[in-house]
């Protein structure tokens, strides 16, 4: 009889691992072992190199400069290989590569074969291409096989990694600028309604719903709308209040929060078609123009002056404003902010003690997915951030495993819609998005990446924390089976 120390789940809120899909994986990096690395490789370089071992320390230094790099390489690359899983509680079942893929490619199927284990990276692209199948009755069996990947793929960071790395993310990293968000964002986001329709359903929201009973599967529609109760909720939005959303998406919030809540709002994206998606949602809701409005510009251009908006709601946007810019980003709504008023902040981000699959996933979205998105980083960070730019935090949610749930959705609804797919865009995009749906559900169901959605406010001795108390839902529990809780003499 085979015991586990794992258990697994059977909630219908969202789809459930199998034990071999709980497997951890590779967490052996190690920043001293770094560091030590660095240091001793142009000591020994130094040592026997017969043309620098009479060098003195700047000889040293100058090894150490022209080292670095392959030493950084070496290493990442070593240890992603050869590192050991964050535990083995989860025993792997073993099986042959061929059990899981169907490799097409001679080339490939020449060095992977058996227990040989495919890097990640080579395996989707190769995917995408055409040249690697998953062996599936049917295409829904990619999330299927996907969950017992630590079986049949290694989580190796590979030369074509480092390639996207230095030549791609760095640099983007660095001059990250607002043509270039524009430019991206329109490249994604313009792609055609249809093609996000056939994943994000009537709702057209690109971003996490919210799991209010995870004893039943809720639909995604269900999700999206407690969502949307949520953050108005949150927002402690009133009739009369001045709304802001920054990169509002098809303009589903901002008709919600008009029509609902009687409040004047304002969205703003730079996708042409969103603009005029959600413009059109707003007549067709009934909201007149007056009272809620979509701009097709980037926020920093609005014309609007300091303390314009009383309530401001960003949801999975500021990944986008990249790492160089995110102060500046915040310290811009700060001043749209008015002193009394609040903001939701909805980001995602990768977990600080990561795995080298956690990474590996964050390359791909970044290659294939999200181009650009480089500030999705821990919530210590972005914490770290917000309270930087002079905002104190009131909430803190982490809705990964909701995002699981949401993702698993458009995930069933991607595979449903395959033949619209195939003939609207063919077979390479619907690869690489039943791809990126099925490994995200996994991601965010594990913790790899998660997303937090933050409420706060000006740290300000003026701001009237006590009104705040009665929207602090956070602290607002009631025991499950409706008890009173007995006090303590």
């Amino acid at each position: 009889m085979s015991f586990s120390l794992v258990h697994v789940t059977k909630l219908p809120a969202i789809k459930n691992a199998p034990l071999v899909g709980l497997a951890e994986g590779n967490g052996a990096f190690n920043n001293a072992h770094l560091a030590a690395a660095l240091l001793v490789v142009p000591y020994l370089l130094k040592s026997f190199l017969p043309l620098v071992n009479r060098g003195g320390f700047k000889t040293y230094l100058a090894l150490l400069i022209i080292s670095g790099v392959p030493t950084t390489v070496a290493y990442w690359t070593l240890i992603s290989m050869y590192g050991s899983r964050r535990n083995e509680k989860v025993k792997l079942p073993g099986k042959d590569l061929e059990e899981y893929i169907s490799i097409k490619d001679e080339e490939l199927k020449r060095v992977y074969a058996g227990k040989s284990k495919i890097p990640m990276q080579v395996f989707h692209d190769a995917y995408f291409e055409g040249k690697i199948d998953f062996n599936a009755l049917r295409a829904g069996d990619v999330l299927d096989i996907l969950e017992q990947r630590h079986d049949w793929a290694r989580m190796t960071f590979t030369p074509e990694l480092f390639k996207y790395v230095f030549t791609v993310l760095i640099p983007e990293v660095i001059n990250h600028s607002q043509d270039q968000d524009q430019e991206q964002v329109r490249g994604h986001y313009d792609r055609g309604d249809d093609f996000y329709e056939w994943f994000l359903g009537p709702r057209m929201i690109y971003t996490s719903g919210i799991v209010t009973d995870p004893t039943v599967e809720q639909s995604l529609e269900q999700l999206q709308d407690n969502k949307l109760k949520v953050v108005c909720e949150k927002l402690d939005l009133k009739e009369g209040d001045r709304l802001l959303d920054i990169g509002c998406g098809w303009g589903t919030l901002v008709t919600y929060a008009a029509k609902n809540y009687a409040c004047d709002a304002t969205g703003c994206t730079l996708s042409i078609n969103q603009a005029a998606f959600g413009t059109e949602r707003i007549k067709n809701n009934g909201v007149s123009q007056d009272r809620a409005r979509i701009i097709c510009s980037d926020f920093r251009d609005l014309p609007a002056g300091k303390g314009a908006y009383n309530k401001i709601v960003s949801l999975e946007m500021a990944e986008h404003v990249g790492i160089r810019r995110y102060s500046q980003f915040l310290s811009q709504v700060y001043d749209l902010l008015d002193d009394d008023g609040l903001f939701v902040f909805q980001v995602a981000g990768i977990r600080p003690s990561w795995q080298f699959e956690d990474l590996i996933w964050g390359l791909f979205m970044n290659k294939y997915v999200f181009p650009g998105a480089d500030a999705s980083c821990s919530l210590g960070w972005v914490v770290g951030k917000l309270e930087g730019a002079g905002f104190e935090i009131k909430s803190v949610d982490v809705l990964g495993v909701h995002y699981s749930a949401t993702i698993f959705h458009w995930y069933k609804n991607w595979i449903s819609n395959r033949d619209n797919v195939l003939k609207a865009y063919g077979e390479r995009w619907f690869r690489v998005w039943a791809f990126f749906l099925a490994y995200s559900t996994i991601i965010s169901r594990q913790g790899g990446a998660s997303v937090f959605q933050i409420t706060m406010h000006k740290n300000l001795n003026a701001f009237h924390r006590i009104e705040g108390v009665r929207k602090h839902a956070g602290v607002h529990m009631e025991m499950e089976d409706g008890r009173q809780a007995l006090t303590v003499d």
